[in-house]
């Protein structure tokens, strides 16, 4: 009786198969006629391989009639007149039942996978929407598919919104690397930087792929449950489309055919352009500009494989996956318009990126240069990163220390290895006594200026010997004497400049080096590079003879030398 209900259950699955449809009467007749006794059994058995013989016979044009006698055993090798039927062996009676227990196997095996995966209640959640409703299959699968996207999009917007907290911290928040010279070890950096992010209440980078977890498991849900249903033909499905897609368990076929797999093709393409819309992609720079630029043709690319599979997928299933990529270029273009963001309450995009700038920085944008000359006026958006550094010295130097410092993040903002803004802005830190972000900006610089080591400019070298000197005492302030200390010989370690202001700074940088050497007991050293500076300099004479009279207080008179240049 199990094989009987297995066999049956499998019949929905393969109606026009002859060979299940014989062997259901036979297991049939066999289980339902059980005789009462051996002659009768034996009878019945005779019975069933005549019938066998007639089926046989039906199926064959020849004139010879099959006859089984009812001696032969159905286990044993028959033959008839007809040469064209041949031997029925053992091997093909085994095939036989080989087949039938491969097709037993096949149900069970995929029984056993509905009720593990959540497609069953998938199904059988739509068989009750399509029995309240009454409507065709292709409608149950499309408003299903808007209602699955609606009930998403909440989610999508979260998301948006925990964005959007991310990107407003992250340049605040130190990185997450330790700079290149830092003395820092990885472990170390990470630290600081979760340290900082728990401050600052900065959500959890989760957020990135928080759309892997809920959309795309939904998403394989509905494609994996409606494509069951189209394969196992389900009650309905042969004639639930419309137009030219009437049976939907038939893949694209016809003239009509290639319509579902170009327009999904299509409509990924279209989704991959308004995601990666061309001026916000070209704005990027560096590892992070190359990547965005390679995923970007890697999912043009993909346009053609996926009209390829398109044509191997039940029309069942293009009918969702095209509602699905309709409603994803709907819900991107809604995203991207700006009176949608504004309403949602999300961050304007590139267009509205630099008047964001200007009401950050308390004006309409136009800023006065200089107020005494005709209250001359300049837009803000006209501004190289290089006018921006130079208008925020000038600001330094009128004492407008806010401004000139949001012009700096500005030019940062738009173009992320300018030194002399990071340099500047690291300075300004240091004097305002924000030891930890002052030594960010600067060992930020340091790791830039030497990327290009054996292409430095007069001015590189400039800068790398201040920004090492002021990083220096950004770490001995805060008590990080090795690391003030690594940064300080590193002007030691670099070549005497040609150029008179830069050669300067190199003497007065080997001057703070004796200072902290002298701290942590290195006398007969700083003594060396006091020399040398004393040759350079007569005014460091009087630190050289205090240090060789041994004083005390000669690394106080050294700092307090040098504190005017930071």
């Amino acid at each position: 009786m199990s094989v009987q209900r297995l066999l049956l259950q499998h019949r929905r699955y393969s109606r026009n198969s002859p060979e299940i449809y014989f062997l259901h009467n036979f297991t049939s007749s066999d289980s339902h006629n059980k005789p009462s006794n051996p002659s009768d059994h034996y009878r019945c058995h005779s019975h069933g391989l005549n019938w066998y013989g007639h089926f046989l016979n039906s199926l064959l044009p020849s004139k010879p009639q099959f006859v089984i006698q009812p001696s032969v055993s159905f286990c044993r090798s028959f033959c008839t007149g007809d040469s064209r039927i041949g031997n029925i062996s053992d091997d093909s009676v085994a095939t036989q039942y080989e087949s039938t227990d491969l097709l037993i196997s096949e149900n069970i095996s995929a029984s056993a996978e509905e009720s593990i995966l959540p497609v069953r209640a998938l199904i059988s959640l739509l068989d009750g929407y399509r029995d309240l409703t009454g409507f065709p299959w292709w409608i149950i699968i499309v408003s299903s598919t808007v209602a699955l996207r609606l009930t998403l999009f909440p989610f999508v917007l979260l998301q948006l919104h925990k964005l959007k907290r991310i990107g407003a911290l992250f340049p605040i928040l130190p990185p997450p690397l330790p700079p290149p010279m830092s003395g820092r070890s990885l472990r170390d950096q990470l630290k600081i930087f979760f340290k900082e992010k728990r401050a600052a209440g900065c959500p959890s980078f989760f957020w990135y792929f928080a759309s892997l977890t809920v959309e795309v498991p939904c998403f394989l849900l509905w494609i994996t449950t409606i494509r069951r249903m189209s394969l196992h033909h389900h009650e309905g499905f042969d004639c639930g489309g419309i137009l030219w897609f009437q049976n939907l368990t038939e893949v694209p076929s016809g003239v009509l055919g290639p319509v579902f797999p170009l327009l999904i093709a299509g409509l990924h393409y279209i989704n991959v352009q308004v995601s990666f819309q061309k001026y916000s992609v070209e704005k990027m720079s560096g590892f992070v500009g190359l990547i965005a630029k390679i995923y970007k043709k890697y999912l043009e690319v993909l346009t053609l494989p996926i009209l390829l599979i398109t044509f191997n997928i039940p029309q069942g299933s293009l009918v969702f996956w095209l509602t699905n990529s309709s409603m994803t270029v709907i819900q991107q273009l809604s995203l991207n318009h700006p009176n949608v963001r504004k309403k949602l309450g999300l961050p304007q995009k590139d267009t509205q990126l630099e008047a964001a700038h200007q009401k950050e920085l308390g004006n309409t944008g136009e800023i006065k240069i200089d107020p005494s000359k005709n209250q001359s006026k300049i837009s803000v958006q006209n501004l190289s990163p290089h006018e921006l550094v130079n208008l925020s010295i000038k600001l330094l130097a009128g004492g407008r220390k806010d401004e000139a410092m949001s012009f700096l993040r500005l030019a940062i903002a738009k173009d992320p290895e300018n030194v002399r803004a990071l340099l500047i802005i690291g300075q300004r830190l240091l004097q305002d006594g924000s030891l930890p972000e002052a030594t960010e900006y600067l060992e930020r610089t340091i790791a830039k200026l030497l990327l290009k080591e054996n292409q430095m400019e007069i001015e590189d070298v400039d800068l790398l010997i201040l920004s090492s000197q002021w990083a220096g005492v950004a770490c001995i302030r805060q008590g990080k004497m090795g690391e003030g200390l690594s940064h300080l010989e590193r002007i030691a370690t670099l070549k005497e400049p040609d150029d008179p202001k830069s050669k300067a700074h190199y003497y007065g940088g080997l001057v703070l080096l004796s200072s902290t050497l002298i701290n942590v007991g290195r006398k007969n050293d700083a003594i060396i590079y006091l020399q040398m500076a004393t040759a350079y300099d007569e005014s460091y004479k009087e630190f050289l003879l205090q240090c060789e009279n041994e004083e005390d207080d000669i690394a106080s008179d050294l700092v307090t030398s040098r504190r005017g240049d930071y």
